[in-house]
């Protein structure tokens, strides 16, 4: 599967950078729960530069908010630290997500002085100042991907002046992976995890270290060499949800299914210990407990994917929001099959929102069409394309086209073939050719997409339901060729791995 080998690929990555394999040249500070680093700034207050090592910490974690929140305790405390602002401004950027809030940026470095070189004058030490520089490049003018390309070159020139800063080295190797705008690119992310092992490697209690070699390492050709810090995050941040979470990542890019169900679990505990804090109580929609239901249905835990289903779906229904829940309803149907239960006939009360609007039209489509229900597969068909249209329009209407949006299309695109081809097998008078050649039309365009790390991106895989087609119209060599390119995509999905234990049954059955 790997065009090199993995440990190769990343020491030719690292050769390439200014890199110091030397001791710590600070002590590290630590806060417990959430991971050690020594990042020293210019402070008169110990209790602000406490504050201003939380929300690093958390900075690194992505717990924004209250990374926002550490830093501007550390303003409050010393209105001359020029680093606390900084981290605020870093808040309101999620490169590997492809989000900037630029407005609130640049108000939280305005709070520090109005232009770009009065805050470089204030600056206590040269260091800061290249911090500084590369933090106003990042909110300055121009188009969000130029600004990315110029952030990424000024944290550069910062590592190079300050070689032992393995702060400088794991926010440039953060900005590496914003440069592709929120889509894999396999070299910028092979030389960010490059960079993130070689900290790890100095500082096994760096929280960015092994957060963002996780990231970088994030797809079923990598994955493995990630598993040391997958199995290290979730103790350097046990108080951190998302380090939690993020374990699961590796995990299930590995097919490690019971790892992925307690990562998840774990991530929730914490989320839900943080809302009893306020008086609230337990969530059941959300990333964590989407891809918690993805790791249950794996594992066969049909009755515990059942039961968080539908109370994510009672959640969004009491507060009017089911985009999270439809999410949920889809992989449940899709998963199990269950194409004629009351589960697979919800309605949910939708805010007219086109994205969980298509999502629910092609659930509930491909299930009527497994049942042989025409009628109702058509009426949703027709309800997807009107979803599918009004998406490409808006899309298009983009004053600063996303990426990712692009590979948001092609996913609506391979969903609609898909729909087409299955509603093409249950006619009366079926037509085969027909749909096996709309089915081949899907793989090709599904294997042009990025990989999308997490549950299959494309709710029903398209290689996997290729292969189950011609299983059943016993073109065995072919099943045994589809179900083996959709476990390359998706490592030890269920699904897939029975269609083709299945059609090699068939095949020693026939000789």
């Amino acid at each position: 599967m790997r065009a090199i080998a993995p440990r190769l690929a990343l020491a030719v990555s690292v050769s390439c950078l200014p890199v110091a394999l030397t001791a710590q040249a600070t002590a590290l500070e630590t806060i417990q729960g959430l991971g050690s680093i020594a990042f020293p700034v210019s402070s008169h207050v110990s209790a602000a530069d406490t504050q201003f090592v939380r929300g690093v910490l958390l900075l690194h974690l992505f717990e924004y908010d209250d990374a926002a929140a550490a830093f501007r305790d550390a303003e409050r405390i010393d209105s001359t630290m020029v680093m606390a602002y900084w981290g605020e401004a870093m808040t309101y950027t999620h490169p590997v997500w492809d989000q900037q809030d630029r407005a609130a940026g640049r108000a939280a470095l305005a709070k520090l002085a109005p232009t770009a070189g009065a805050r470089e004058a204030a600056s206590g030490t040269p260091r800061e100042r290249g911090y500084l520089h590369a933090v106003d490049i990042l909110y300055g003018d121009g188009p969000k991907a130029r600004r990315d390309t110029l952030y990424a070159q000024a944290m550069s020139a910062l590592l190079a002046a300050n070689p032992h800063d393995d702060e400088a080295r794991a926010f440039y190797a953060l900005s590496l992976m914003g440069l592709s705008q929120g889509v894999r690119n396999v070299p910028a992310y092979l030389r960010a995890a490059a960079i993130a092992e070689s900290v790890y490697a100095r500082n096994p209690q760096h929280p960015g270290a092994a957060h963002y070699w996780i990231h970088a390492l994030d797809d079923p050709d990598h994955a493995a060499d990630a598993l040391p810090a997958a199995r290290a995050l979730s103790k350097i941040a046990p108080d951190a949800d998302h380090a939690q979470h993020m374990t699961s990542h590796i995990f299930m890019a590995l097919g490690m299914w019971a790892d992925v169900v307690r990562a998840n679990e774990n991530a929730m505990r914490v989320v839900d210990a943080m809302l009893a804090a306020r008086g609230r109580g337990p969530a059941f929609c959300g990333h964590y407990n989407f891809w918690l239901e993805y790791g249950y249905l794996e594992l066969s835990r049909v009755d515990d994917a059942r039961a968080l289903m539908q109370k994510c779906r009672r959640e969004g229904e009491r507060a009017r929001k089911a985009a999270g829940a439809v999410m949920m309803w889809s992989r449940y149907v899709l998963d199990t099959q269950d194409w004629s239960g009351t589960v697979a006939q919800w309605t949910p009360p939708l805010d007219g929102a086109a994205a969980p609007h298509a999502t629910w039209e092609f659930t509930r489509g491909f299930a009527a069409a497994r049942r042989g229900d025409t009628a109702t597969a058509r009426i949703a068909l027709a309800a997807f394309e009107q979803d599918r249209a009004r998406l490409s329009r808006q899309i298009a209407a983009e004053q600063e086209p996303d990426p990712f949006d692009a590979q948001y299309l092609k996913r609506l695109g391979v969903l609609d073939l898909e729909l087409q081809a299955i509603m093409r097998f249950g006619r009366p008078r079926a037509d085969t050719a027909g749909g096996l050649a709309l089915l081949r039309r899907a793989t090709a365009l599904e294997d042009s997409m990025a990989y999308a790390f997490g549950p299959p991106y494309v709710d029903k895989p398209s290689h996997e339901l290729y292969g189950e087609v011609l299983l059943a119209t016993k073109h065995l060599a072919g099943a045994e060729h589809e179900f083996q390119m959709a476990l390359r995509r998706t490592p030890g999905r269920a699904l897939a791995l029975r269609g083709l234990a299945s059609t090699q049954a068939a095949m020693r059955a026939r000789r």
